[in-house]
């Protein structure tokens, strides 16, 4: 009967002894940093956020982001989050990753499009530290393009086609982005140079990377998105978040989740029809 009394105390408590079995949260220059309660060496970074797209935030087809966001963190580690003058953004650990909720305003007096989207950065680490206070993880950098899918029509896809660093847009948006009026002379989006326009949709906002040997397993998923791309010199994963269409004043929330957890995309699969039972 002890024993019992004693379980449920602890596992009411925010912060209790149940908590070393999450994933553990850090604060790093350009976001947070999650990183496994069992391995130091299985961890990975959400920078939010690196881009805007389509007039989302600033008027243009493509514009910086930045990091300046002063984030929060409980001091045990299971929860963080951060907030500026047109979102809010908060992580929730759990045992194999953290739950993300963004909540966006347009606090500019324009309508954000259909296609308005933002694109925050997970990723390993960088290859070179002294731009950042970040590590880079060796496990999960897929030089050789081979670990790291998207959720094309058929399921998990090789995110590296013809080009590595292609970009997949969203079937169900291809209308509206076609016909969206490009800036450049020759009709190509104005980042073609660097993500070239893949032939291979996306049908679900989600990045997966395995590990080097394939027993672990990084992803992200967002319920509404625009663009899957990746690959880039510093081994990121970009998955776009749909954040329009709003007018002015309108908000709009959307759910999110960073995976980080021993096991392959298979068992991620699982918990994906777990979590997002209405996408997957």
């Amino acid at each position: 009967m002890i024993r019992t009394l004693v379980f449920i105390l602890l596992a009411s408590c925010p912060g209790s002894i149940l908590a070393a079995e999450q994933i553990k949260l850090s604060i790093w220059d350009r976001g947070i940093k999650l990183t496994s309660p069992t391995d130091e060496d299985l961890f990975a970074y959400l920078w939010f956020y690196e881009w805007n797209m389509f007039d989302a935030v600033r008027e243009g087809e493509h514009t910086g982001g930045t990091s300046d966001w002063k984030w929060g963190l409980v001091s045990t580690g299971t929860f963080a989050s951060t907030k500026g003058d047109w979102f809010s953004l908060s992580a929730t650990a759990v045992e194999d990753g953290a739950e993300l909720l963004l909540k966006v305003t347009n606090r500019s007096n324009r309508s954000w499009p259909d296609i308005a989207s933002i694109i925050p950065c997970f990723n390993p680490g960088f290859d070179d530290p002294g731009k950042t206070d970040a590590i880079t993880n060796p496990h999960f950098l897929d030089d050789n393009h081979d670990h790291t899918y998207f959720y094309g029509e058929d399921g998990f896809d090789l995110l590296a086609g013809e080009a590595p660093r292609e970009i997949h847009f969203n079937e169900v948006w291809l209308p509206a982005i076609e016909s969206w009026d490009k800036k450049r002379d020759d009709g190509q989006f104005v980042w073609y140079h660097k993500w070239p326009t893949s032939k291979r949709n996306a049908h679900r906002g989600l990045l997966v990377r395995e590990s080097e040997d394939r027993s672990q397993t990084m992803a992200i998923v967002w319920e509404d998105f625009l663009t899957a791309q990746g690959h880039n010199p510093w081994k990121c994963m970009h998955l776009s978040i749909r954040v329009g269409p709003l007018e002015p004043g309108q908000s709009k929330s959307v759910r999110g989740k960073l995976y980080l957890f021993e096991g392959t995309k298979k068992d991620l699969s699982k918990k994906l029809k777990k979590d997002f039972p209405k996408l997957f």
